[in-house]
């Protein structure tokens, strides 16, 4: 059996059609043009998983000049210590003293060199947090937009106030609303799954658990609307 994996085309190509089944069924609606800008997204990201999947060559290669210069430097000021003189003249004070500032100047060095090598994790940490941020940013912009889709308010008929939202589907389309808001929930977890492929940086993962999670707890929330759609119906 193969290996399962998310395939980033198979995706984006959900992404489109879902697209293209809102703007067909709500051409004029708000959530027609989120779903549009969710098919950009996914694309983006795509690419975006694909450009944090290269390795940094150039980073590689300025973390490996660091560290060579770095231990040059260090075997270098070694040398030019006159280590016989140095054990004859100083008291065991001095020499602990002395041993205590070369343990701290090393550890210093090493920690340079540990914040080069781990540059380009970092970077692409941050950039894949942002990103993540986005999607998480896109996923409450659909819960804004199901938000005043009331299945009650549209079944009982009830008479509403000034300020009450303007209300126009029917049963049917209210359902496919609010089942489309379902879909694209989930197409955002995907997208942020993508970001989990590549990295083993258990801050991305988490990341992406947390944009996981939230999609399917407002998933859940707009369940409960389509189910109480279809209970009503069915009585």
């Amino acid at each position: 059996m193969g290996e399962r994996i998310l395939r980033p085309d198979l995706i984006v190509q959900t992404v489109e059609r879902l697209a293209a089944r809102v703007h067909e069924r709500f051409p004029q609606s708000g959530l027609a043009s989120v779903a549009a800008d969710l098919a950009q997204t996914a694309k983006a990201t795509v690419r975006r998983v694909e450009r944090l999947a290269r390795p940094s060559f150039l980073l590689r290669g300025l973390a490996l000049m660091v560290v060579a210069v770095g231990l040059a430097a260090q075997i270098y000021v070694a040398r030019l210590v006159d280590w016989d003189g140095v054990l004859k003249r100083a008291d065991p004070v001095g020499i602990a003293q002395g041993l205590d500032s070369i343990v701290n100047l090393a550890l210093l060095a090493f920690g340079a060199i540990w914040f080069v090598l781990t540059l380009e994790q970092r970077l692409k940490r941050r950039q894949a947090r942002g990103r993540l941020y986005e999607l998480r940013s896109f996923a409450h912009v659909i819960d804004m937009h199901q938000l005043t889709k009331d299945p009650t308010v549209v079944l009982s008929r009830s008479e509403p106030t000034q300020s009450s939202p303007e209300r126009r589907m029917s049963k049917f389309e209210l359902s496919r609303y609010l089942d489309y808001c379902t879909e694209m929930l989930a197409l955002i977890a995907k997208l942020a799954a993508l970001y989990a492929g590549p990295s083993r940086d258990g801050e991305v993962i988490a990341a992406v658990g947390e944009v996981e999670e939230l999609t399917s707890d407002l998933g859940r929330k707009i369940w409960q609307k389509i189910m109480i759609l279809s209970e009503r119906e069915g009585s």
